[in-house]
């Protein structure tokens, strides 16, 4: 990725400055940063409310993406089989347990079958239980199944704390160590923190906090099949699987229409032009916006956690960039993209 000399740079392009600005007097002080690369170049990148380019962010959920290419990195180089292997094959302790039986497919497409879902409190899966717990490996072995694995997708933090657990066990390593050997050096990401729970494991689910150019390197990765700095990070292979639907979730998912392993998946219809888009997701309109068809990464982090608005202003705000890059004539559509590799 190439930036601007200046840490504190607004925005490269003139026009894109322009656009960008047009969120300084956003009615809602909590939006952090975003930056726009095209073909790996910055072309635009901007700040709000006094953020600045090496604040580190959490950025929540999305970090489920990042442990998605972690699981990758582990199938690369061989710690981890196959994504149809089940998850005892790699922590043995969940022998017994429901979690232990799911196959890593599932758990990487929130089909575990297990009792866990996010938005109800009463669920014994609950992130927030999870959370509260004083043996998160231990509260994670106890949840109980409430379908047969690969039934049903339902989204839930505890499915993605099993995968970071896989990670660790399978390489024998911390996977925020892992995280930093095997990802955010190759990128070049030197700034970053990913916390542990009261277990002392990684958190597979969230609370990775990155930089918005963090964000944006690790796009401009996935876009380019894998590679950064002329140097391979994951497999080709693996992108290609782990971008690619799985589940149809336009009926769960206001913001998608498909879930790959732990991406989404958006076909968006601007200016009578179809656009694909894979993304990293988290609370409060955290984004990581992939998009061959038009060689755009758009990294996006807000501190709206909680609150409807910051999703919709982050699809706002890519929406408005491929709106500009297409009156450009700077995109491919999406039927194009279909026929091209990723």
């Amino acid at each position: 990725m190439i930036f601007a000399a200046n840490p504190h740079v607004q925005a490269q392009s003139a026009g894109f400055s322009t656009l960008l600005a047009s969120w300084d007097h956003d009615e809602h002080p909590d939006l952090r940063g975003v930056v726009v690369l095209r073909d790996g170049r910055s072309i635009g990148e901007r700040y709000y409310n006094d953020a600045t380019s090496d604040e580190l962010h959490d950025i929540r959920s999305a970090g489920k993406s990042v442990t998605a290419l972690l699981v990758g990195i582990a199938v690369d180089r061989g710690a981890i089989r196959s994504v149809d292997d089940p998850v005892v094959r790699y922590w043995p302790a969940a022998a017994g347990s429901a979690i232990g039986a799911v196959r890593l497919r599932e758990v990487l497409t929130m089909r575990s079958g297990l009792a866990a879902f996010d938005d109800d409190p009463a669920s014994p899966g609950n992130e927030d239980l999870m959370d509260e717990s004083p043996d998160p490996l231990a509260f994670l072995r106890a949840v109980p199944r409430a379908g047969p694995p690969g039934a049903r997708y339902v989204y839930n933090s505890v499915t993605a704390y099993a995968a970071g657990v896989v990670v660790a066990e399978a390489t024998a390593t911390k996977m925020g160590a892992f995280a930093g050997r095997r990802l955010f050096t190759p990128l070049g990401i030197t700034r970053w923190r990913w916390d542990a729970d009261a277990s002392g494991v990684t958190k597979g689910q969230g609370n990775l906090w990155l930089t918005t150019r963090g964000m944006a390197a690790i796009g401009e990765m996935v876009r380019n099949g894998g590679r950064s700095h002329g140097h391979r990070v994951v497999s080709t292979r693996w992108i290609a699987d782990m971008l690619a639907p799985k589940v149809n979730i336009a009926a769960e998912d206001p913001y998608a229409d498909g879930y790959g392993y732990f991406w989404y998946r958006k076909d968006y219809r601007i200016a009578d032009t179809g656009i694909a888009v894979s993304f990293a997701s988290g609370n409060g309109g955290n984004k990581i916006y992939v998009v061959p068809g038009c060689r755009l990464v758009v990294a996006v982090t807000s501190s709206a956690y909680g609150r409807g608005y910051g999703q919709r202003r982050s699809e706002a705000i890519l929406k408005a960039i491929l709106a500009k890059e297409i009156a450009a004539g700077g995109c491919r559509t999406s039927s194009s993209l279909q026929r091209g590799a990723i």
